[in-house]
């Protein structure tokens, strides 16, 4: 600093008390340590945020395209219940009703003597695999502990 200090000021000035026209390096930092101490906490809300969602990705595509949809509501709306709601779905596991309806479909079709479709069938397997051509009646036995019994016409 100048040697001609103020005779009200007191002599010894702290370290980060700048002398005028100088950098300040201490504003410096600070600036760049609220700039890095905002973008971690933000990054830090969104994973906590996104929690339900990267849960529930694992599970059903229904399931989590709901779950998606109230994060985003839950996001934009600051309601936090949709957050809460999306959570407790994404930990419960919902069961697979499709192979369900689709056995009783297919069972509800051998009965009343149609033949089953297959363009709207909603297995995996692609329609000209060799899997694909068992009617019902031949996986039957899968459903019923392995066991097949014998029938005699």
């Amino acid at each position: 600093m100048s040697p001609n200090i103020h005779p009200a000021a007191p002599h010894h000035l702290p370290a980060f008390i700048t002398a005028p026209g100088e950098t300040d390096y201490l504003m410096i930092a600070m600036a760049v340590l609220l700039i890095a101490a905002i973008l971690a906490v933000g990054v830090v809300f969104f994973r906590l945020h996104t929690l339900p969602e990267r849960m529930a990705h694992k599970s059903q595509k229904l399931q989590f395209e709901i779950v998606a949809v109230l994060g985003l509501l839950a996001l934009f709306t600051h309601v936090h219940l949709f957050w809460v709601a999306g959570l407790l779905l994404a930990l419960i596991d919902l069961p697979d009703f499709s192979g369900l309806f689709g056995r009783m479909a297919h069972a509800l079709e051998r009965i009343a003597g149609t033949a089953p479709r297959r363009g709207g069938s909603s297995s995996t397997e692609p329609p000209d695999s060799p899997d694909s051509r068992e009617t019902p009646a031949d996986r039957e036995p899968e459903l019923h502990g392995g066991r097949k019994e014998s029938t005699h016409a």
